[in-house]
Parts: structure tokens; C-alpha cells; sequence
């Protein structure tokens, strides 16, 4: 072997035997839908200055949302119940105690002068000064703004203080880190910095404190969080009189353990509670799926998953076998990886873990489709040159068309919220394992593989040196695909303009966590099984209903807006079943994917957009980069008209889906310009109309071939999956096939149009990897000993 093959497969052993371990020592973490988890519901309370209304109860919602997200809980369900009430469903939470302290805590944080020793006598419940800057909802504590009056309160040793009013609160804190500061021996310490006009403020109250003289009590900033002072340092005597600390050179000191900073980092950062929030009820609810349909959908998985290798072993022979071995190898490594950073694993999160491992393929066919061509091109060539020339062609298409994948997945990671935020991170791993397995396992094991004589010299056995049926049908042929590309632009406006009518006409039915609906417990005097009961409500209409077990026994019915009479029925339907049935609970509940989470997670996907829109335009053409994007939003539209003319159900599902497809959409866009690029700048006279024609038909086999090995699993989900992944597997399958259209008969011909007005030269032609600069004399093939016959 040679070196770089050493390399790549002790590097290889290396991950696979941290993946085992981890596999094998770590158990994974397992959403609502899977394991259950803890259920709590909050009652948010008056304030002075805000009333517990529908829109400040919201409000409180989203905080919290951004608290457990900090706190490290993904794929938590929030929901409004009635007009005062947040319903936190937490998976797997280790400790429920802690996280409910947490959640709880209403972390009003504020910055005051100190005036001087104070006295020590408590303040009165009802004196303003003791409200000051610190009770919920306060506009001076939310906005940071001065406030009159000021209150006596211990500090971290217990001697009573006496602060002025409130100059600034956490609302002007941009950002709080928690850290170790081992050099000036203050140990654990949470970093803080201010939004501009904060900075300001905060700039002067230090300034006012600093022209007293040091180790006066009024040369002392208090940092109060929840009516404690948590931190009154004195300004460095360094510091001038007027002069104050900029922004950012804040810290909090205050004899802190690691597990405290992070926690007031994390309460710091996700913002005040706006109103107070009382935990009234908590209790462990059940999974939302039973174990037949958690069955199921692990059979489908495994079925479609063998088919998926059994095809590209078929397609590729030997290569492909251990493009399969590969392939398995990226499973483990994802697994490991998402069970090593703690990532919640629910339903539709595990059957696109298996969708990724058939689009994981891509890499691999890239490849093995270049190394063809090479073979074709070169027949004198060995078997491993033409493989390494693959494997270097195929570099760039496989490099941008992940990167931009990446690209999405930080953006919906970073400005994302809730399950949006944990499919950036699935994708992500999964993004970066696909490479690793294609790049490093699946060269290695090929490579070893290649300086077989018995390999070389049979060509129906490794799966290279044969040219391919779809590959050798399309040169038989002289297609022109893209001969007249308004054509195809005109049928691409058709579809979109029949989806646009499905939203009109039908309108999208959204899902209850969209909507909101109604949440109901019952208590029969018979047990029910929680299968049995979804049976029964399914037979009895309420096909959309979650049932989960809630407490001793009772049955918990999540479901969209109904009336009483239909109520009624579905009490009926389980009492049929039940025996005597009691409604233990009836609540109206708003959407989990309220309002501020939607925003978010439409500005992170058009951000990503607008990124993938620079990036592509800076690695191919600006015409090239619109196209892209033009057939993403042909995709996503195609798909949710699809979806509103069946009168499916959009909700969190059908989001995650869709996320999916963006993704795969812009994946199959660069690699055919990748190949426009390539071939433009070989003939840089020749009509870009014609150039387009060879990329498409030469990226044809690729496509089809990574299109199949999704399709197998995607087709194994729908059909065997049962109800729970129907919907899932319908969108994707919908969305790939859109997809893998829309990459070449729509962005190809947009960029196509866009070039009759576009100015700027072709591509120009890069320096072969293969030649020396300043000479022309071609690298030898380190297997070539020169000898010609």
C-alpha cells in the first residue's frame, strides 16, 4: 500500500473504533415520540406592569423556549394552554428537579449604583423602591432605562447595601459566557457584553462610581439577579473619575462552581421571564408512538436501507460492495456522533438518518461515474489511476455541493430555534460523516482493493472499467436537451403555478402544532392500551389525535380544534373500550411552533439562502448561483402545493422534510454546474447551450443512480413504515423527485437564460493537477515503469 492509503485507513480504523465505543458505552437520548419524558405546567402570574394575557403568556413561551434550548433539552414541546398556561414537555431529562428550577427561575437581572452601607431592615412587600428594576415585567428592568427610588439588600458577604436605582438591566446584555479565570485566581466568572446604548449606560454608572475613593462602598457596582446581589465588585482604582469601563470588559464574580456560571450565563442570555411563572403540575407522560409503529418503522429502515446497498453493488460490482461496507461504516459513525453529543433522537430524526445513509451514496457515485469516464477516456490506464483521477475530479463537486449543505445547516443552528435548531445539527453530522466516509473509508478499502491483479483484469468484477448501461444508452444518442431552454422554463412555471393554486384553492392544512387544538385527559376504570385507544379514535374519525399515557394510568389526547359534540365522541369512543371514562382535564392549547419560532426559522432558511446565493456565486457564476436558487424555491413550492392538493397534513414532520429537501435540491444543482464549469473551461469557444447538453447527459448516470438508492429506502418507509412516516415519506419522495428534476431542467436553463445577457467570459481553464508548473511533460503513473511494447 502506499502511504496516503496507510494513512487513510489507520485514520479510518481509528474513527470507527471511537464509534463502537461510544456505541456500545453510551445510551442514546430518545424524544417524546419514542420514550415519553416529563410533562409541566406553568401558570404565569400578574405582574405590577403587565397582565398575564394571551400575548405576554406567549411571550414568557418563547423565553423559555431559548432557556431549554441553553440548557442543552432538544426537541422540547411549548405550548399554550387556555390564556395564562405553558404546557414544557421535556424528553429524557436526567434530572427533571433541575431543569423545573431552571425553567422556573424568572432571572430579572439589574445593575445599580451603591449609595453607601444600608440599614438592615427588609423593605416592605408594598414600598416602591423594594419593586424597583426587579419585578417582572417592570418597563425600567426590561428596557434598561433609569428608574426612581432605590433598596437595601445584603451582599455576597451579608452586610446590607444601599442601591440606587436600576441604570441598566439584563435586557441590554448581548451576550454572557461563563469561564474559568485561573490567571487572576478568580475563578469560575461569567463574561458579559452590552448591546450599544447598554454599553453606554454601563460605561457611565462605572465612570459616576469611580470618582469615589477606592475601598468606599460607593466605588462598588451591584449586580443584582432576582432580588440577591450576586456580585458587587469596586472599579479598578486604575479606572478615572468619568471615565468607566467599555462594554465587554464585564465580568461577574462571585465564588461560582462550573454547573452555577453556566447556569447564570444561560439565564442571562435567554432573557427575563416577563412574567412569573408557578409550577402547578408535573408528571412523566408516555410515548406518543406505540411499539408496533416504532417496529415497523425500524424494519422499513432496515429493509430500504439493504436495498439501497444491494443496488449499488449491483450497479458498481465490487467497488460498490465496499461503497455498501463504507456506508454502513458512515451509520455507525453518525450514530455515535449524534449519542456522543447528546442529540435528542426522534422518529422523523431516525428516518432521516437512514435517508442520509441512502443520500450518503452521492459522494461514493460521484466518484465511481468520474472514474468510468477516466477508464473510458484512458483504456491504457490501470484500474487504480483511473480510480485516483475519480477520486481527484470528483473533489470539487463533492467539496461546494457539501459545503453548501453546511452552510444551511450552521445558519438554521445558530439563528434557528427548537426542532429547527436540532436539524441543523443531524445535518450537519451528517454532512461531514458522508465525506468522511466517502473520502477516507471508501477510498481505503477501494484502493487496497485496486492493486489486485485478479480486480485489474477482470472488468466485469470491480464495476469501473465497464462504461455503464444508463451511460452507454445515452452516447448511442445525440440528445440536446437543453436546445431550446425557455421550453423547459415555461413547464417549470406550469407546475408552479398549479401548486400556487392547490394553497389558494384548497389551502394547506396545518397541523395542530401549527394551529393549536385541544388537550383532553381521561380516566377509565378499565386500562386501555395506548395502541388500542389510537385504533379506537382512528376508527372513530380523530385520525390525527396523539394519545400518550399521562400519570397512574390516564389517558392524555392531544388533538386539532374540535367542539364540543365532537369531544363528546371521542370520550365515547374510548368509554367503548374503557368502561366508565372521566375528563380528568380539558384545556385549549396554542401552537408549539408558535408565531417567533416560525419567524426564526424563516429568516435563518433565507439567510441560508442568500449565503448559498454568494457562495455559488463566487465559486461558479452569479447566473449559475440564481439558477440554484431559483430551483429551490420551485421545490419548496411544488412540494407544499403538492401536499394542500392532498389534503395532507403540514405540521412539525412535514417541516423537517422540507428542510430535507433544500438541502437536496441545491446538493444536485452543483454538481451538474460543477460539471458546466469543468467542460466551459476546456472549450471556452464553444456555446455555453452545447456545453450545458454534454454536463446534463454526462451527470445523468450519477443522478439516477443517487436518486435510486433514496428512492429504495424512501418507498420502504411509505409502504412499511405504517402511519406515523406515511406523511414523511410522502413529502420526500415528492420533494427528491421535484428535486432531482428542478436541478436540471430548471437551474440549468435559467443560468442558461440569464448567459444571453451576462457579460463576463467563461470560466477560466485550471492547471491540470497532473502536470508541473512550467513544463508539459505529464506525472508519471507511480505503478508505470516507463516500458512501452
Amino acid at each position: 500500500m502506499t502511504r496516503a492509503t496507510t494513512v487513510r485507513a489507520v485514520l479510518a480504523a481509528a474513527v470507527l473504533l471511537v464509534s463502537v465505543f461510544i456505541t456500545l458505552t453510551m445510551s442514546p437520548r430518545l424524544g417524546l415520540d419514542l420514550q415519553g419524558g416529563t410533562r409541566m405546567v406553568l401558570q404565569a402570574k400578574d405582574s405590577d406592569t403587565a397582565k398575564a394575557d394571551r400575548e405576554s403568556t406567549e411571550h414568557t413561551l418563547e423565553v423559555l423556549r431559548r432557556r431549554i434550548d441553553s440548557l442543552g433539552v432538544t426537541e422540547p414541546t411549548l405550548t399554550r394552554s387556555g390564556e395564562d398556561r405553558i404546557i414544557v414537555e421535556l424528553p429524557d431529562v436526567q434530572d427533571p428537579r433541575k431543569a423545573a428550577e431552571v425553567i422556573g427561575k424568572t432571572a430579572q437581572l439589574s445593575f445599580h449604583a451603591v449609595q453607601g452601607p444600608g440599614t438592615p431592615n427588609e423593605p416592605k412587600p408594598g414600598d416602591k423602591d423594594a419593586q424597583d428594576g426587579k419585578k417582572p415585567g417592570d418597563k425600567a428592568a426590561q428596557d434598561g432605562k433609569k428608574s426612581d427610588g432605590g433598596r437595601t439588600l445584603p451582599d455576597e458577604q451579608g452586610r446590607p447595601l444601599a442601591l440606587g436605582p436600576s441604570r441598566l438591566s439584563g435586557a441590554g446584555v448581548k451576550d454572557a459566557t461563563a469561564a474559568f479565570d485561573g490567571q487572576q485566581g478568580a475563578g469560575w466568572t461569567v463574561s458579559l457584553d452590552f448591546h450599544k446604548k447598554a454599553g453606554r449606560d454601563w460605561t457611565e454608572l462605572t465612570g459616576e462610581a469611580a470618582c469615589h475613593p477606592a475601598q468606599d462602598d460607593r466605588r462598588r457596582v451591584a449586580i443584582v439577579l432576582d432580588d440577591r446581589i450576586i456580585s458587587s465588585p469596586q472599579v479598578s482604582p486604575s479606572v478615572g473619575c468619568g471615565v468607566g469601563l467599555p462594554s465587554g470588559s464585564t465580568q461577574i464574580t462571585g465564588s461560582f462552581s462550573a454547573d452555577e456560571a453556566r447556569e447564570l450565563a444561560l439565564l442571562i442570555k435567554g432573557g427575563a421571564l416577563p412574567l412569573p411563572v408557578e409550577i402547578v403540575e408535573q408528571r412523566t407522560v408516555g410515548p406518543t408512538l406505540g411499539a408496533a409503529a416504532i417496529d415497523a418503522s425500524a424494519r422499513a429502515a432496515l429493509i430500504g436501507a439493504a436495498a439501497t446497498a444491494l443496488f449499488i453493488t449491483l450497479v458498481y460490482r465490487l467497488f460498490g460492495a465496499l461503497a455498501a461496507v463504507a456506508l454502513a461504516a458512515y451509520g455507525l459513525i453518525s450514530y455515535a456522533a449524534l449519542v456522543g453529543l447528546g442529540v435528542t433522537l426522534t422518529l422523523p430524526g431516525l428516518a432521516g438518518f437512514v435517508l442520509a445513509i441512502g443520500m450518503a451514496v452521492d459522494a461514493n457515485v460521484l466518484v465511481f461515474e468520474r472514474a468510468r469516464e477516466e477508464h473510458a477516456q484512458h483504456p491504457g490506464r490501470t484500474l487504480r489511476s483511473s480510480l485516483t483521477a475519480g477520486f481527484r475530479n470528483a473533489w470539487s463537486a463533492v467539496a461546494d455541493s457539501n459545503v453548501t449543505t453546511l452552510i444551511a445547516a450552521g445558519l438554521l443552528f445558530f439563528l434557528g430555534s427548537g426542532p429547527v435548531k436540532g436539524f441543523g445539527v443531524t445535518l450537519a453530522i451528517g454532512v461531514i460523516a458522508s465525506m468522511f466516509s466517502a473520502l477516507v473509508i471508501a477510498r481505503a478499502l477501494t484502493e487496497i482493493a485496486a492493486r489486485s491483479r485478479f480486480v485489474s483484469d477482470y472488468r466485469g468484477i470491480n464495476g469501473i472499467a465497464t462504461p455503464g448501461r444508463v451511460r452507454t444508452w445515452l452516447s448511442r444518442r445525440d440528445l440536446r436537451p437543453m436546445r431550446h431552454p425557455r421550453r423547459w422554463l415555461l413547464i417549470s412555471t406550469a407546475l408552479v403555478v398549479v401548486a400556487v393554486l392547490g394553497i389558494v384553492v384548497r389551502g394547506v392544512n396545518l397541523g395542530v402544532e401549527f394551529t393549536g387544538g385541544r388537550l383532553v385527559e381521561y380516566s377509565t376504570s378499565k386500562p386501555v392500551d395506548v395502541e388500542r385507544a389510537r385504533t379506537v379514535l382512528a376508527d372513530a374519525g380523530f385520525g390525527d389525535a396523539e394519545v400518550t399515557t399521562a400519570g397512574a394510568g390516564d389517558l392524555s389526547v392531544r388533538t386539532g380544534k374540535i367542539d364540543n359534540d365532537q369531544e363528546h365522541a371521542l370520550r365515547s369512543a374510548l368509554a367503548a373500550e374503557g368502561g366508565e371514562t372521566t375528563k380528568v382535564r380539558d384545556e385549549l392549547i396554542g401552537p408549539s411552533l408558535g408565531d417567533e419560532l416560525r419567524r426564526n426559522a424563516l429568516i435563518a432558511l433565507g439567510i441560508a439562502v442568500l449565503v448559498q446565493l454568494a457562495y455559488l456565486a463566487a465559486r461558479f457564476r452569479w447566473t449559475f448561483a440564481v439558477g440554484s436558487v431559483a430551483a429551490l424555491v420551485h421545490d419548496v413550492i411544488i412540494l407544499v402545493g403538492a401536499f394542500a392538493w392532498l389534503g395532507r397534513t403540514v405540521d412539525g414532520i412535514f417541516l423537517a422534510a422540507l428542510l430535507t429537501v433544500i438541502g437536496y435540491s441545491v446538493n444536485d444543482s452543483v454538481v451538474v454546474f460543477d460539471r458546466v464549469r469543468e467542460l466551459w473551461a476546456k472549450a471556452r469557444r464553444v456555446p455555453v447551450a452545447t456545453i450545458a447538453d454534454r454536463a446534463v447527459l454526462q451527470t445523468v448516470p450519477r443522478t439516477v443512480n443517487t436518486g435510486m438508492g433514496a428512492l429504495f429506502i424512501l418507498t420502504a418507509l411509505a409502504v412499511l413504515g405504517g402511519d406515523s412516516l406515511a406523511d414523511f415519506a410522502l413529502a420526500l419522495l415528492i420533494g427528491i423527485c421535484v428535486g432531482t428534476y428542478s436541478s436540471v431542467m430548471t437551474a440549468v436553463p435559467a443560468a442558461l437564460v440569464l448567459e444571453r445577457s451576462s457579460k463576463a467570459p467563461p470560466p477560466a481553464r485550471k492547471r491540470s493537477p497532473g502536470r508541473k508548473s512550467g513544463t508539459a511533460r505529464a506525472r508519471r503513473d507511480p505503478l508505470d515503469n516507463g516500458a512501452r511494447v
